[in-house]
């Protein structure tokens, strides 16, 4: 009796949600840049070997003079090239490692105001260095606001970089934080050059950037922050006068009293009435 074969078997995955294929494009972007870094590491290893060296080089011939050949100083000018190279792609894949890694947050009730005046002390000194003078205007006593404290530091922290690069000649960095209804409002502004129209078009957008160096994902990455706390931001500027941006985020507001007992008043539900992100010029 012949023994029947068995019959091939196939197995289809199942349809990925949406949600599921952005997670696994994430994944994936965040393995790549991984896996990008690490021969970059290698190589800025190699490059630090190579540059003490040739940077040696003039010393090992026993006359006395340490100076490089110009076959040598060519070789240490171009090592040195790669090495600015090698750091800028560096701080582009770091970037882009912030940028990806979105939507992983762990928020938390925060004093909003005394996660500012740290921040502004912590760029007092190199402010100051720059000729930049700080007026600061923090409320006090406000609601909490729900946080991932180390995010929205971050995206803080690149609107002070931003506005400090705004103003290489000194100028005045203006940082408060007040209450709009339901809302708390940070307002950074600095008198620096402005952004052209082109550049108030396109602050938002990945990878566009018109300052020397730039990775163009800044002001993208902080964008995702802030609408991930169920906020928004805004920004305002005039070429030559300067830059101001404003963010909102949702308050833990008071407690609603209902009779003889209390409820806390759910915060996202009023998040459909936030204000819209946007970009436009100074009047």
């Amino acid at each position: 009796m012949d023994t029947p074969e068995p019959k091939p078997t196939s197995h289809s995955p199942k349809p990925r949600s949406s949600q599921e294929q952005m997670a696994f494009l994430v994944r994936l972007a965040g393995g790549l840049a991984h896996e990008i870094k690490n021969p970059l590491s290698t190589i800025a290893i190699n490059l630090a070997l190579l540059e003490e060296a040739w940077g040696k080089a003039g010393a090992g011939r026993g006359n006395g003079t340490p100076e490089l050949t110009q076959r040598e100083q060519r070789s240490l000018h171009r090592i040195k090239t790669l090495q600015r190279e090698v750091g800028r792609m560096e701080a582009i894949l770091e970037d882009f490692l912030r940028f990806v890694r979105g939507a992983q947050i762990n928020r938390a009730p925060k004093d909003l105001s005394a996660i500012v005046r740290e921040l502004v002390d912590f760029v007092e000194p190199e402010n100051a260095q720059a000729g930049i003078r700080q007026f600061v205007d923090l409320a006090v006593g406000m609601p909490l606001v729900m946080l991932d404290e180390t995010a929205i530091k971050q995206a803080l922290l690149n609107l002070l970089k931003n506005a400090r690069e705004a103003m290489p000649q000194g100028g005045e960095l203006i940082v408060s934080v007040r209450r709009d209804g339901n809302w708390a409002e940070v307002l950074v502004t600095d008198t620096g050059t402005g952004m052209s129209p082109d550049a108030l078009e396109h602050c938002f957008d990945e990878y566009w950037s018109d300052k020397k160096g730039g990775t163009g994902l800044g002001l993208p990455t902080a964008r995702r922050i802030i609408e991930e706390h169920l906020g928004t931001i805004h920004v305002t500027s005039t070429r030559g006068r300067g830059t101001s941006f404003s963010i909102y985020l949702p308050l833990i507001v008071e407690i609603a009293r209902s009779g003889p007992g209390e409820r806390a008043v759910d915060v996202e539900a009023a998040v459909e009435s936030r204000p819209q992100s946007s970009k436009e010029p100074a009047p």
